[in-house]
């Protein structure tokens, strides 16, 4: 697959790129306390590192691991070795730690750029997808095939929300409960099945008849996912008359398995709050629209075009070819999803409109199209087809766009300059933001640049 034979960002939106600040806001219960072990790491992260190469280091971590579980599992039914859990554990808990130095390894190095949070961003987008197939495997919800589709799909949603969110309101919200929590959260779940193996989940919790543990889980998700969506939505959904529309009027069972479902649930019940607390007070841009002065509803459209479709293929097909293969389902969508919330986070980073559709959707087309005309082709030899395209696609969208803003910043992708290393200010300050950027030390650094 070749590179696109024209650009993809404009003159106008790498002009508005060099304009484009950083802005975040974190209230995460658990971050200040791991601000520490932190900054003890980056610490010992030799200044010739580049930041982008330790994001994808971390990245490539967490794939791995999570693809030997998937290899061992690949139905979610087959109960996965415990060293397998154990691993996938240790791999996500490096990435969260290097995917939350990164950021503290640019300001030591000075090598911060808009390249670097759409970089970060945008493998966070992938790890989202194998992060939430990995849990569902280490608790074999493939028994469950609808909740484990509701689960990976809560998962991305809420990614793609929070960056809808940031599109609207021009600041990324962390909240009590957010990243570093689920991360944590399903770094325990690994290490249960890791040392009491997957079918712990399957344990029925006393005094309740039927409820397994892993129902924990899916209240968990919910209550998470809605208090999240809630607090995202706040902000998306105040907007006022602006451009294109913006204005909305918003009217004032017993086993342990089936416990950890219940957590889950609650934690995407807070999300859901969150998310909507953002949108009900409004855009940044002309009268309450997005920060590219477009519908603050308009995101919605090219997502849906991914939920949408997985979940009517799902339902209609003759051949069970999710039920069969979820995971090779799961990783195919998310791929879509990725592909369709990485430019969204373009789209805020240049302020510009974000197109409705795009290359990634012909994967889904290719299962849809065959099932409508009576499954001329086995329907898991598309999904493979399906899934490589998609996985193409995305790295070919990515590695232009990189591209092209190396070439507009002169800058490297996984190079520091010579001569660029410079040792930050001290870490620890009183006010923290999310992965350790505190506002005195980046104020400090600002007065260096000038």
């Amino acid at each position: 697959m070749q590179f696109y034979k024209e650009k993809l960002l404009s003159p106008g939106q790498l002009k508005r790129l060099n304009e484009h600040k950083y802005s975040c806001t974190s209230v995460s219960l658990m971050d200040p306390f791991l601000q520490p072990w932190w900054n003890w790491l980056v610490s010992k992260v030799p200044l010739w590192l580049a930041p982008n190469a330790i994001t994808v280091l971390g990245l490539t971590v967490n794939i791995l691991t999570t693809l030997i579980l998937v290899w061992y599992s690949p139905d979610a039914k087959i109960e996965a070795p415990r060293w397998a859990c154990l691993l996938c554990a240790l791999g996500l808990f490096v990435y969260q730690s290097l995917d939350a130095i990164d950021g503290k390894q640019a300001r030591r190095t000075g090598t911060q750029s808009p390249l670097g949070e759409l970089f970060d961003h945008g493998c966070d987008s992938i790890s989202t997808v194998f992060v939430a197939l990995s849990a569902c495997i280490a608790v074999q919800l493939g028994y469950y095939p609808t909740w484990m589709f509701f689960q990976c799909f809560c998962a991305i949603t809420l990614f793609y929300c929070a960056h809808w969110q940031t599109y609207v309101s021009g600041t990324l919200r962390f909240g009590k409960v957010d990243v570093t929590e689920a991360q944590f959260t399903i770094i325990g779940i690994h290490i249960i099945s890791g040392i009491f193996g997957p079918s712990i989940w399957m344990t029925e919790i006393p005094y309740i008849d039927g409820f397994e543990l892993k129902y924990l889980i899916g209240v968990m998700t919910v209550v998470c996912t809605l208090a999240n969506l809630y607090s995202m939505f706040s902000v998306i959904f105040t907007g006022g008359v602006g451009k294109n529309g913006s204005t909305i009027p918003v009217p004032g069972v017993g086993t342990v398995s089936n416990f950890v479902a219940v957590i889950f649930y609650a934690g995407y019940i807070h999300v859901f709050v969150e998310f909507c607390r953002v949108f009900e007070s409004g855009g940044v841009g002309k009268n309450g629209s997005t920060i590219a002065g477009t519908s603050v509803l308009s995101p919605i459209i090219p997502f849906s075009f991914v939920v949408v479709p997985a979940f009517i293929i799902y339902r209609k097909s003759a051949e069970n070819v999710y039920e069969n293969h979820p995971a090779l389902y799961i990783l195919a969508f998310g791929m879509v999803a990725a592909k369709v919330t990485n430019r969204l986070v373009v789209a805020h980073m240049t302020k510009n409109e974000m197109q409705y559709l795009d290359t990634a959707l012909i994967g889904p087309a290719m299962l849809f199209l065959n099932q409508y005309f009576n499954f001329f082709i086995k329907e898991y030899y598309v999904l493979w087809l399906c899934l490589i395209w998609v996985t193409l696609d995305l790295l070919r969208y990515c590695s232009q766009v990189c591209l092209e803003i190396c070439d507009h910043l002169k800058i490297r992708l996984f190079r520091i300059p010579t001569g660029g290393h410079r040792i930050g200010t001290s870490q620890t300050s009183t006010i923290t933001e999310k992965n350790g950027t505190n506002r005195l030390q980046r104020n400090r650094l600002q007065k260096k640049h000038h």
